[in-house]
């Protein structure tokens, strides 16, 4: 019997990198039941100097951390010979953590959903002090300079829009492919909108808005919500992430309104932006793309720092979302969103899952598997 342990690298930052490890996870265990799935976070298995930089980099809930975090974005982008730096010092400091984790897990695959563990393991691969393939799990829509690397194996991508950076960070013949399941598989075939409604106790007709801050619960929430209420009988459905002081703050200021409705992390989220007629949405990732899907219109809005910029172009460079800087453009954005009747696209349920492109890629599946698909 072969190798057929799948080691998954993730980062504990907010959740767009541990909901796509644990999704990849559970599409593995039901597409190759014999398959040993790992999940480790990579910033600590880097070493505590790497996690205390990176995490306190990203501390969203301060307007020095936010300033931080858009300075060394734009830095480490803008300057090649900084990125270079930044490479080194990355496989320098975490390269030999990283590399105990996978001979430890021994894995026959590797596959990571955070950028900057991606970066250090293409580099370990191009050296050759990795033998074992890598696969970068891609799920913003742009700025993928870490994303994608010339020593990864294969990249998949959620947005098929992102195939063209990708080869071109990582090379014109770099295996790239465009896949679903690394999100919940309820987007296949998100319920309709009537539907959706009941089992949220929404009114049947009332103009529905979800406000997201993503996984921190960042971003201009309060005037996103504000410019929801200035709208006669609309309703605000406020996705506050596991950030419990913004759920506090948010209370205090609208708990007593019946037209908002506070939510912290759920993991209903195709029934509500199946039941929503719009959601403003602050940190980009995968959350667009599943509102696309649903057929609720997006706007982009409160916290335009680092790489939301690059995916704030792409948004409206590719029509997925509408993208508003202010406070003043919120207003007509989320007018216009209310008046369009987008149709669901059909391209997403006809990708292949994650799970079944790196069991089939990467030989996971049983032969009592194989001779069970023949029969």
């Amino acid at each position: 019997m072969g190798n057929r342990r799948v080691l998954i690298v993730s980062a504990a930052i907010g959740e767009g990198h541990d909901l796509p490890a644990r999704w990849l996870a559970a599409g593995l265990a039901d597409e190759a039941p014999e398959t040993d799935v790992k999940i480790v976070d990579g910033l600590a298995e880097m070493g505590r100097l790497v996690e205390r930089v990176v995490i306190g980099g990203s501390a969203f809930d301060s307007k020095l951390g936010n300033v931080m975090f858009d300075v060394e974005h734009w830095a480490v982008t803008a300057f090649p010979p900084l990125r270079s730096l930044a490479g080194w010092a990355g496989v320098a400091v975490g390269g030999k953590g990283l590399l105990r984790a996978i001979a430890r897990e021994d894995p026959a695959v590797v596959v990571s959903t955070y950028p900057g563990t991606t970066e250090v393991l293409g580099r370990l691969r191009v050296r050759g002090r990795l033998r074992v393939p890598v696969v970068s799990a891609i799920t913003d829509l742009a700025s993928l300079r870490f994303w994608a690397q010339r020593g990864v194996d294969l990249h998949l991508v959620t947005h098929p829009e992102s195939v063209e950076e990708v080869r071109a960070v990582a090379g014109a013949d770099t295996d790239v492919i465009p896949v679903r399941g690394l999100n919940d598989p309820a987007f296949v075939r998100p319920p309709e909108r009537s539907q959706a409604r009941r089992a949220l106790g929404l009114p049947a007709d009332a103009p529905v808005v979800v406000v997201s801050g993503g996984g921190w619960g960042v971003g201009d929430l309060e005037g996103a919500v504000d410019t929801v209420l200035a709208r006669p009988d609309a309703l605000a459905l406020v996705m506050c992430g596991r950030n419990d002081k913004l759920r506090e703050r948010l209370a205090a200021r609208y708990g007593a309104d019946p037209r908002v409705r506070l939510l912290g992390f759920v993991d209903n989220v195709a029934e509500l932006f199946s039941a929503a007629d719009a959601l403003i949405h602050s940190t980009a990732g995968l959350t667009v793309l599943e509102a696309y899907v649903c057929a609720c219109p997006t706007i982009s809005y409160g916290w335009g720092r680092g790489h939301i910029r690059a995916n704030n172009r792409a948004f409206k460079r590719y029509g997925l979302a509408d993208v508003a800087t202010t406070r003043a453009e919120l207003a007509p954005a989320l007018g216009r969103a209310l008046a369009s009747r987008p149709s669901r696209p059909g391209f997403y349920a006809a990708l292949p899952t994650a799970a079944a492109v790196v069991s089939e890629r990467f030989g996971l599946h049983s032969a009592l598997a194989h001779a069970g698909d023949s029969a």
